[in-house]
């Protein structure tokens, strides 16, 4: 009962979570920040379980900052991708396996803007875009009808806007709030929020 959804541009990556915590039948929270930063320029969005999402995002994440520590550099996000998708096999294969589907977003210098998808599993690609949980279900062919490489800013912003407009307009769960971070040369920066007053002020 979540929603995730990732766009990789040229230069920068687009990532948006709702912010709903439910617990069964019942609203815990509208608030809830689900988009983690693991480095300078790397940004991890993490559904799932409440207790195993929190642990495993913090767990990559201060593992990335003991390697900067260690070796005075960031990982690259396809190199931060493979480190979080061999720990979670090794998690699955244990008496403690993570229940996490997870996006890694990052800018690199070489690489340029990268967004890659991980699942329970630990199957890992790398996408243009993607989406997670049942929002995803109504947004992925939102994405693929206007989704371009070349996208700016602004535009990726208002394709979001889109899908988060389409999401409360189907889905049945309630959703109000996204948080919207993106990824770029500059860094990470979280873009304004879309609320139910945004999207009725449009």
């Amino acid at each position: 009962m979540e929603t995730l959804i990732g766009i990789a541009c040229n230069d920068f990556v687009l990532l948006a979570s709702d912010m709903t915590n439910v617990n069964s039948l019942f609203v815990m929270k509208n608030d809830e920040d689900k988009l983690y930063r693991i480095s300078s320029k790397l940004v991890m969005s993490v559904t799932g379980e409440a207790g195993d999402t929190v642990q495993f995002a913090e767990y990559i994440a201060k593992n990335m900052q003991l390697y900067k520590m260690r070796n005075g550099y960031e990982l690259s996000p396809k190199a931060a991708a493979s480190y979080t998708r061999r720990n979670l096999a090794e998690y699955l294969r244990s008496r403690t396996p993570y229940n996490v589907n997870l996006m890694i977003g990052g800018y690199d210098e070489k690489e340029g803007a990268s967004l890659y998808l991980i699942d329970y599993l630990a199957s890992m690609i790398k996408v243009p875009f993607t989406t997670n949980g049942y929002g995803g279900l109504i947004t992925l062919s939102i994405l693929d009808r206007y989704y371009k490489p070349d996208l700016t800013e602004a535009e990726a912003y208002k394709l979001i806007v889109k899908c988060v407009k389409e999401i409360h307009k189907r889905l049945v769960l309630n959703l109000p709030n996204f948080k919207v971070t993106i990824v770029d040369k500059n860094g990470i920066r979280d873009l304004n929020g879309i609320t139910p007053e945004l999207l009725s002020a449009q």
